[in-house]
C-alpha cells in the first residue's frame, strides 16, 4: 500500500481541518512548498494535494500548486479541489501532475466523468466524499440521496487511475478509519482505491492494507506527530 502525505491549501497556506468543517483548523503552515519538499526529502514518493478554496468556491490556491508541481522534488502529485472542467484538467496535468481529482462535478455528472476518462485515461482519480455511507458534493456542504457503493457499481468500465474515499465524518480526527466503508468500496470497485479519512495509527494503515486498499492519504496524523514518517517509510515505501 501507498501512504499519501496530504497538502491541503487555504488561503496560501497547508492546513488540516477537523471534520471538514472551515471553524476549526488545527494545522497551519504558511509555505505549502516548504511542507512538500520536506516529505520528498523524507522519501514519500506521492503526494495529494487540494486546494479547499477553489472547492468551496472561496478563491483560489493555484499558484500555489503549480508552484509544488513545479519545484516541490516530489515523483507523483495528484491534484484536486474545484477543477469541473477540461481546462482545468490541461492546466494541472501541463504544469506536472501525475492525477486529476475531480469530485462534485465528476459526481453529479457521470456523462462527463466517463468523457473525461476517456480522453485522459489512467489520469483521472474520482473523488467520492462520503458521510455515514451518503456521497457529499460541493465542498461537503451537500448531501446526496445516494449511497457509495451505488456510485462505486456505476464506474465500473471507466478507465479511471483510481477511486479516492474520504470518510468526512471521520476526517481529521484520528480516530481510526471507516473499515467497514473501505472494505465495502473495493470489493464493489474494478480500480484502486485510495482511502482517506480517520487515519491515527499505524494500526489503522495496516488494517487498511490488509482490506485491499491500493494507498492511504494521511493528514492530520502526520502533521501532529501521531504517526512518525519514517515509520511509515518503513513500512510502506512502494505501490
Amino acid at each position: 500500500m501507498l501512504v499519501i502525505p496530504a497538502v491541503d491549501l487555504r488561503d496560501g497556506a497547508c492546513v488540516q481541518l477537523v471534520g471538514g468543517e472551515y471553524a476549526d483548523e488545527r494545522v497551519r503552515l504558511d509555505d505549502p512548498l516548504a511542507v512538500a519538499r520536506e516529505w520528498s526529502r523524507l522519501g514519500f514518493h506521492r503526494l495529494h494535494v487540494v486546494d479547499l478554496d477553489a472547492a468551496t468556491g472561496r478563491g483560489s490556491n493555484a499558484s500555489v500548486v503549480e508552484e509544488i508541481l513545479r519545484h516541490g522534488g516530489v515523483d507523483e502529485v495528484q491534484v484536486g479541489g474545484g477543477v469541473r472542467d477540461e481546462d482545468a484538467v490541461d492546466r494541472i496535468l501541463g504544469y506536472g501532475a501525475t492525477a486529476v481529482v475531480v469530485g462534485t462535478r465528476g459526481v453529479e455528472d457521470p456523462d462527463w466523468l466517463g468523457e473525461l476518462a476517456a480522453r485522459y485515461p489512467g489520469q483521472i482519480v474520482l473523488a467520492a466524499d462520503v458521510r455515514e455511507r451518503r456521497v457529499v458534493t460541493r465542498g461537503w456542504q451537500h448531501t446526496l440521496p445516494r449511497n457509495v457503493i451505488d456510485l462505486v457499481e456505476e464506474l465500473h468500465g471507466v478507465p479511471l487511475a483510481g477511486l479516492l474515499v474520504t470518510a468526512v465524518h471521520r476526517e481529521g480526527q484520528m480516530l481510526g478509519t471507516d473499515l467497514p466503508l473501505m472494505e465495502d468500496v473495493v470489493d464493489a470497485s474494478d480500480v484502486p482505491v485510495i482511502a482517506s479519512g480517520g487515519v491515527g495509527s499505524m494500526n489503522d494503515l495496516r488494517a487498511l492494507d490488509d482490506r485491499g486498499v491500493w494507498g492511504a492519504v494521511v493528514g492530520m496524523a502526520l502533521y501532529t506527530g501521531a504517526i512518525d514518517p519514517r515509520a511509515v517509510l518503513d513500512e510502506y515505501n512502494d505501490e
